[in-house]
């Protein structure tokens, strides 16, 4: 009999506002370790928390775009453990009374759709970092502590590693558009945790282990198959799973257990006496349901149906938002919204693939990408020329005109430039010739390609394909 794999997520999000949750610290990632800190947010006694009201927004969005239930009421709570990177020896959480209950998130994986469930978002604040010297030594920077965070925690729907992925796909996709995270997993303003498990069909829950140190996609997917053949070589071998936390190595494939896994009874949860019940109201409630953007799923119906291209561009283009914000701001520049797709879709991507450029940095002047669609829908410049300097204005961020003018790339239309090379190529391939009289109609594009090369940059493909046209038909 096989066994199936049941795994939930804890995702916390790092959120993209300009002070910590209870203090007025900066949030800004890579400063001199601990300049970002204060008697609040390093624990000092007697320091009061104050709650920092765009936090609470950033989660009744979320919350509403998940179709969560949205607390009239939440509160705040103690979670309580010793760990060096916690200064005050408790973090400020969310058990009793989170902001947001139920809701879900639908993902396409296996070949169809599924709901995933989500348990709860709450609000916290973050822990501190240890740095590890390689010389010995562990030190400690407290600017992340009191960072805001919004813990995601979803129902144990998940059977495999493909789910687990499209979920973090469409939830980063999804915190992106609402503007609210960063998601660099990178810089650990997205982070997960993986709970899994693994029983034989129809029967109860079995033991999870909980995995931690996982910082990218691929990342977490090779953990979970990694976990679930630890666990099911365990029990076929008579053994029995532990509940444990487990870090993943992702250099050497393997995980490693790093203590007991803790039950909310451990923490010693009781409400936080500092902070006021956060009340959001109908007024409240309605201002932030107003100020929710336009969404990638919602970008994709409306870019298939308003600009006729396919779904394949509409997925690219709104993989990410900085993609789309530059292809909305293309179609407004050039009015021409099925080149535009074309062009990030195709050039533009390749670009970035081949110098290693992520979404979130891409950078590229509208303006100037605008102006070649001009001049190559104009029949200034040839498809060639048009592709050369695209990529002179990502690499470089040349000004278009005046490397086109540099180069002599505007398309010449001498007709008798035109005749004169055709006939040379002609002349040249006697054999090709007569295979295309003979009706060998695709040889036509090898004496093309070699009337263009004569042209040089800037043939127009036009005249030159009426002209070797009409020499050969002659």
């Amino acid at each position: 009999m096989n066994w199936e794999v049941v795994i939930g997520l804890e995702v916390h999000a790092g959120l993209s506002t300009k002070s910590k949750i209870f203090c007025s610290c900066s949030t800004v990632f890579g400063g001199e370790p601990n300049t970002q800190v204060c008697p609040v947010c390093s624990g000092m006694p007697g320091a009061l928390p104050k709650l920092n009201r765009a936090v609470v927004e950033f989660a009744v969005k979320l919350g509403l775009v998940l179709g969560c239930k949205i607390a009239e009421t939440c509160k705040f709570d103690r979670k309580n453990y010793f760990y060096p990177d916690l200064p005050k020896a408790y973090q400020v959480s969310q058990f009793y009374a989170p902001v947001c209950r139920g809701g879900g998130l639908e993902i396409e994986a296996g070949g169809g759709s599924k709901v995933i469930g989500i348990r709860q978002i709450h609000m916290e604040e973050d822990a501190g970092k240890l740095i590890h010297e390689p010389a010995g030594g562990t030190f400690m920077d407290f600017n992340r502590c009191g960072v805001p965070l919004l813990e995601i925690v979803s129902e144990p729907d998940f059977r495999s590693a493909g789910e687990v992925v499209a979920y973090l796909e469409r939830l980063r996709e999804t915190l992106l558009y609402l503007e609210i995270c960063d998601c660099k997993m990178q810089e650990g303003s997205l982070r997960c945790d993986v709970n899994l498990s693994v029983r034989r069909p129809g029967e109860a829950l079995g033991v999870r282990s909980e995995i931690k140190n996982l910082n990218s996609f691929k990342a977490v997917a090779r953990a979970i198959e990694s976990e679930s053949a630890r666990q099911v070589e365990l029990l076929e071998g008579g053994g029995r799973v532990l509940q444990e936390t487990r870090r993943w190595d992702d250099d050497r494939g393997l995980s490693f257990a790093m203590r007991s896994k803790e039950n909310a009874q451990d923490y010693r949860y009781f409400p936080e006496p500092d902070l006021l019940p956060v009340v959001v109201d109908a007024g409240w409630l309605e201002c932030i349901q107003k100020s929710l953007p336009e969404l990638a799923s919602e970008k994709r119906a409306r870019y298939t149906a308003d600009f006729a291209i396919s779904r394949e561009e509409a997925v690219f283009l709104t993989s990410h938002k900085n993609i789309s914000d530059l292809f909305e701001s293309l179609c407004v520049q050039s009015g021409e919204p099925a080149e535009s797709a074309h062009l990030i879709s195709g050039s533009v991507m390749q670009l970035m693939n081949s110098a290693g450029v992520l979404p979130e940095a891409l950078s590229v002047d509208a303006g100037k990408l605008s102006y070649l669609i001009a001049q190559v829908l104009g029949g200034k410049i040839n498809r060639a020329s048009y592709k050369e300097v695209v990529a002179a204005v990502f690499t470089d961020g040349v000004d278009p005109a005046a490397y086109i003018a540099e180069r002599g790339l505007l398309m010449q239309s001498d007709g008798g430039a035109a005749l004169a090379a055709a006939q040379s190529v002609i002349d040249a391939h006697p054999g090709d010739v007569a295979d295309y009289r003979a009706g060998k109609e695709k040889v036509f594009g090898f004496l093309m390609g070699q009337l263009m090369k004569k042209l040089g940059g800037s043939g127009n493909p036009a005249l030159a394909k009426e002209t070797l046209k009409g020499l050969l038909d002659r």
